[in-house]
């Protein structure tokens, strides 16, 4: 996004755990701050130096240890990108329990650190389930070796839990243990079209009942999100005179293992939909083909890519009531609206999309001239007490790095953070860790 800018001198890279324990003992012993740093896709500035800290990019620590096609078991090094991973894997029969937009150079060392979410959560969980192991250097450069391939280990605290999402402010994820679960044998999607969003909630209690075990992913993008899709050449997907007037688009995902029973379930899903009383959506469209399974997802996937074309964004990444996914859009929209920012001249877009099945909305306000000060200090705070306002998060899953720090508080009251702080104190007494990150 070219948002933030790293002050660092000194960029290392380690490829094996015992140098990255001699790097951070030699920076302990000097107080010399230590960034974790993996493939730097994330969007809060949680991996850049921000006082010239030394910089340790665990790109070269790209080793696949073992991989158990009986259990599904992955153990690897952290540095491993996300994509190649899957790679590894698929000829065994087995995915990778979360699937990102930036998998082509995310890493899962990263992942980890951030606990990162993506379009596979509704089936698979999030990783603090996932994830069977961890191998951490600690701030003092001791190596913790948690790396356990046991799906049930019930002696004592259950450490790695802590270091699941703690962006690298308590120590450095250089190993991982992961539980990959098998690949689907049939995969299919549906893309819907509906009038309004009130239509969303009620249209995803029908297909939860009906798809049941075998729906995978229900995500949501608002009309001015579809649109742009098209106007960058992802589509058009569905006949726009059916589309006509649609506020919002859903598409739908099922991972099963018959595809004869799944698309009976599909197609019984549809007519039904189509010929309510009352129907829920205006049209839709179920793929037939692999291409046309590509082409649907292209669209939800490309979203990322397009709001960087557009302009500067504004990214917000918070979980709200599902019911409120709109109001948060329409509201921030208002808002620049009434204080004249809305235009070509400063906000061209606000709009929203994301993940219905976990809560998350990706809300997205596209600076079509660049960043201002103007800008930001419209939304912010706005927008994170708009999120407090209705019990939400301000962080669903790309984590608070140094752009959220200031914003913990409308997520967390004074005694979370405080034993926030004493945690982080047993670990890193020094605050050498991935300083000013996570807690200010």
């Amino acid at each position: 996004m070219g948002k933030y800018q790293g002050k660092a001198n000194t960029i290392l890279r380690p490829r094996t755990t015992h140098e990255v324990s001699e790097i951070v003992k030699h920076c302990a012993s000097r107080q010399i701050g230590v960034v974790p740093q993996g493939g730097n896709t994330g969007l809060v500035g949680g991996s850049i130096s921000l006082d010239k800290e030394v910089v340790l990019n665990l790109g070269a620590m790209s080793r696949v240890r073992s991989f158990d096609p009986v259990s599904g078991i992955l153990v690897a090094d952290a540095g491993c990108i996300l994509q190649s991973l899957s790679d590894h894997i698929a000829p065994h029969n087995h995915i990778m329990p979360l699937d990102l937009g930036a998998k082509g150079s995310c890493q899962i060392g990263g992942n980890i650190s951030t606990n990162a979410g993506g379009l596979r959560l509704l089936r698979y969980g999030s990783l603090h389930g996932s994830v069977l192991g961890l191998e951490v250097v600690l701030p003092d450069g001791t190596i913790l070796d948690q790396l356990s391939t046991l799906r049930k280990d019930n002696t004592g605290y259950d450490l790695k839990q802590l270091f699941i999402g703690a962006e690298g402010t308590l120590g450095i994820v250089t190993g991982v243990s992961i539980l990959t679960p098998p690949a689907p044998q049939a995969t299919n999607n549906v893309f819907l079209a509906l009038p309004h969003f009130d239509n969303v909630l009620p249209l995803y209690q029908v297909v939860k009942r009906q798809l049941g075990e075998i729906m995978s992913a229900f995500e949501y993008m608002d009309r001015t999100a579809y649109d742009m899709a098209l106007s960058h050449g992802l589509g058009p997907v569905l006949d726009a005179k059916e589309v006509g007037d649609a506020r919002c688009f859903v598409l739908i995902e099922t991972s099963g293992s018959n595809e004869e029973h799944d698309l009976d379930k599909l197609n019984m899903l549809l007519e039904s939909l189509m010929t309510a009383d009352a129907p829920l959506i205006l049209t839709g469209t179920l793929s037939q083909s692999p291409g046309q399974f590509e082409s649907l997802w292209a669209v939800r996937e490309g979203l990322t890519e397009c709001v960087q074309k557009e302009g500067k964004p504004y990214k917000y990444d918070v979980s709200v009531p599902l019911a409120d996914f709109q109001k948060v859009v329409d509201t921030v929209r208002e808002r620049m609206i009434s204080m004249g920012l809305h235009g070509d001249h400063a906000v061209s877009k606000v709009m929203g999309y994301g993940h219905i099945g976990d809560g998350n909305l990706h809300l997205n306000v596209i600076a079509k001239r660049g960043y201002s000060s103007e800008i930001e200090a419209a939304l912010e705070p706005f927008v994170y007490e708009l999120v407090a306002s209705r019990k939400g998060s301000v962080s669903a899953e790309h984590g608070i790095g140094s752009m959220k720090t200031h914003a913990l508080h409308y997520s967390k009251d004074s005694v979370n953070i405080e034993w926030m702080r004493k945690i982080k104190r047993v670990f890193d007494p020094l605050n050498i860790m991935n300083p000013g990150k996570v807690l200010s």
